[in-house]
């Protein structure tokens, strides 16, 4: 399965680091754009990820995730700026290396980032 809707609503998403192109090694020491199937430039973007809790309620602890973008976010998301995920999805993955060992996790993806404002953070 590919693509699995995902809903973070019941978080609070902080910006740790700005949203930039993301890039790949060429295999020559050097970056290239990583770009779609239809060639647009594809964003990055780390986020701090932590649980929203009721009054009184401590939060467990959060988790930075690295968001992929199918879209320039454009201005205005600069470190500790809260967000929310347009068409947030995730894909498990697994590469098996070279070497014999085998590693897997989840990634990331969303259409883009929309600003959070302080009154619907509550």
């Amino acid at each position: 399965m590919r693509d699995i809707p995902v809903v973070l609503s019941g978080y609070k998403l902080t910006v740790v680091e700005s949203p930039a192109p993301k890039t790949r090694d060429d295999g020559n020491g050097g970056q290239i754009a990583v770009v779609d199937r239809q060639g647009v430039t594809q964003f990055v973007v780390s986020l701090f990820a932590k649980l929203r809790v009721q009054p009184g309620e401590r939060a467990p602890k959060g988790e930075e995730i690295k968001v992929t973008l199918a879209t320039d976010p454009g201005e205005g998301f600069g470190e500790d700026t809260r967000v929310e995920l347009i068409d947030a999805r995730l894909n498990a993955y697994q590469i098996d290396t070279e070497d014999g060992r085998s590693i897997s996790g989840i990634s990331f993806k969303a259409m883009g980032l929309k600003p959070l404002h302080s009154r619907a953070e509550k």
